[in-house]
């Protein structure tokens, strides 16, 4: 900018002002090395999460099956959810050096991403070793992180692209809907009979029911937790509860059960699918009430 300066003299001189910093500002801030130490640590937390994953399908003894039989135990193949969350989460550590992803990963979530990786690697690791009470307090604690960084992405961070709806949204959504179902089985490991030596009694029948009803009205709550739902974490939970009927079949009370809330579940899954329709169509992202108040009073 330019200013003319008149002195007493008459004499006129030019003064220039340097530009605003706002976009030299805004460059910095989007600059993928802008808190590389913490994608850093965030690429390597994510690595040692897969890596105890891995470890549990790799090891000599598959702990899919050969882990605790309980009456709540799922078919093996529900633990294939696990796979689609490190491919998703894959896609949110290399999205962490984009400008959008800077944003909601390294300024919103911040140094909870790298907590969850160190404690859901603890968690799988003492869970293998069937130290299950153990795994139940750290199924606690995992789930706990999860919830925190569930609560800031959809409370503070709404999408504003698809890359954030992939790489950030439906993550944590299905991480979140996954872990829920994991301190359910956790605790029945912990604290449960063992299916191959006891027969299902009274009150085993009365846990596992209760069980299953928490399940499905999580996958419920999911379903109106917004005007579209929340899909992803919604199908983790049916996911999981057809499993459960799938494996479980000395009980028929047990079988019938899980049949039953898995429909259940499946229609908050038609839900929210049905909502997420709806929001595509519509095309924008729907802005909360205070954005949606005039700029000037008495406006519309």
């Amino acid at each position: 900018m330019v200013f003319i300066n008149a002195s007493l003299g008459g004499h006129i001189r030019l003064l220039t002002c340097a530009p605003a910093l706002s976009h030299t500002t805004t460059m910095a801030d989007n600059s993928w090395k802008d808190g590389l130490l913490l994608k850093i640590v965030n690429v390597l937390s994510y690595f040692l999460f897969l890596g105890s994953n891995i470890y549990t399908v790799a090891a000599p003894s598959d702990i899919y099956f050969t882990g605790k039989e309980t009456y709540i135990t799922p078919a093996p193949w529900a633990f294939l959810i696990w796979s689609l969350i490190h491919l998703l989460l894959l896609g949110t550590v290399i999205y962490q050096f984009f400008p959008g992803g800077k944003q909601v990963i390294i300024d919103g979530v911040s140094w909870r991403f790298p907590l969850l990786g160190v404690l859901n690697a603890i968690y799988v690791n003492v869970w293998a070793s069937h130290h299950y009470i153990v795994a139940f307090i750290f199924a606690l604690f995992v789930s706990s992180a999860v919830t925190h960084i569930y609560y800031i992405v959809k409370k503070h961070h709404s999408p504003q692209s698809s890359a954030d709806e992939i790489f950030v949204h439906l993550p944590f959504s299905l991480y979140h809907g996954w872990t829920t179902v994991l301190v359910i089985l956790t605790a029945f490991e912990a604290f449960g009979v063992n299916a191959l030596d006891h027969k299902a009694g009274i009150w085993t029948k009365v846990f596992v029911f209760l069980g299953l009803f928490f399940l499905e009205g999580t996958a419920a709550t999911y379903a109106f937790s917004t005007p579209e739902g929340d899909l992803p974490a919604s199908v983790a939970i049916a996911w999981s509860l057809f499993a459960i009927f799938a494996h479980q079949t000395s009980s028929g009370f047990v079988h019938w059960s899980s049949l039953a809330f898995s429909i259940l579940a499946l229609i908050w899954v038609i839900k929210g699918a049905v909502g997420l329709f709806g929001r595509a169509r519509s095309g924008a992202v729907r802005l909360e009430d205070p954005e949606r108040a005039p700029l000037i009073p008495g406006t519309t």
